[in-house]
């Protein structure tokens, strides 16, 4: 899993795997989901990021045990 941000265009993208990027689709306005061609998510991009996210510079990696 990846997590890009991308401060000159504000836009925040999470990959969850590097299949393929068959259709991508706006779910909510700006938050696109990006499907494989099986139908799964493999990826979202939230628009306007510093917007919607507290600091979207910052990172904080959480695994439950």
């Amino acid at each position: 899993m990846k997590v890009i941000y991308d401060p000159e265009v504000d836009v925040l993208r999470i990959v969850f795997n590097d299949t393929p990027i068959e259709e991508s689709n706006e779910d909510k306005p700006g938050v696109i989901l990006d499907y494989d061609a099986s139908g799964n998510i493999v990826g979202i991009e939230i628009l306007d990021a510093s917007k919607h996210v507290n600091n979207p510079r910052l990172l904080e990696h959480i695994v439950m045990a």
